[in-house]
């Protein structure tokens, strides 16, 4: 059996925390910041969960079971 190997595009963009959920980045991030809020920016740093329907295929992106 070969190795499962990781997407380096996926790990780039998800992380996993303690307990083994993936979490992922805001969009709206990358340009006409000047016309955002601070509280909307601030809002869009945050990290947000991923929806359950996609939780299986992107373990297996991460190099999981």
């Amino acid at each position: 059996m070969p190795k499962i190997r990781t997407r380096k595009t996926a790990a780039k963009r998800f992380s996993v925390t303690a307990k083994g959920k993936l979490l992922r980045g805001t969009v709206g991030r990358n340009h006409l910041m000047m016309k955002k809020c601070g509280s909307r920016k601030r809002r869009l740093n945050l990290k947000h969960g991923i929806c359950s329907g996609d939780t299986k295929r992107m373990i297996v992106l991460m190099g999981g079971k």
